[in-house]
């Protein structure tokens, strides 16, 4: 097989300019041929192609998602069991109520949300399920 292109001699590479001659030569942003996103008008034909995303104004958005902390029905029948009462309120700010268990008695419980079947649930045990 032919060999088409000369391997590169990593020699000088830590060097200051090498290939470069002099350190002016190669002084500003203008040896870099124009490979940024620079230029937008002599650019254009690629950005409609490949880059529609960043047309037009896209508006502001939160870098930070708001994570809800998880708790299970079995902490909340738990939870019921020590407040007492015959239908004890319990209040989770931050909080997404998941099915998983049972509720042993009917509860009124506000959460931040609530998974469908865990909604179910709680209807099912007598109690009520209030987002927040």
């Amino acid at each position: 097989m032919v060999k088409r292109m000369k391997k590169r001699n990593r020699k000088f590479l830590g060097t200051r300019r090498w290939g470069a001659g002099n350190i002016k030569n190669r002084r500003g942003a203008g040896d870099r041929g124009g490979v940024g996103k620079g230029g937008g008008k002599h650019k254009w034909s690629w950005t409609v192609v490949y880059a529609k995303e960043t047309i037009g104004k896209t508006g502001f958005k939160p870098w930070r998602k708001k994570i809800l902390s998880e708790i299970n029905l079995d902490s909340l029948s738990n939870r019921a069991i020590e407040a007492g009462g015959e239908k004890p309120t319990i209040e989770l700010k931050g909080y997404k109520v998941l099915s998983n268990g049972t509720l042993s008695r009917p509860t009124v419980v506000k959460a931040t949300s609530f998974s469908k079947k865990a909604m179910e649930k709680i209807k099912a045990a007598g109690g009520e399920a209030v987002k927040l």
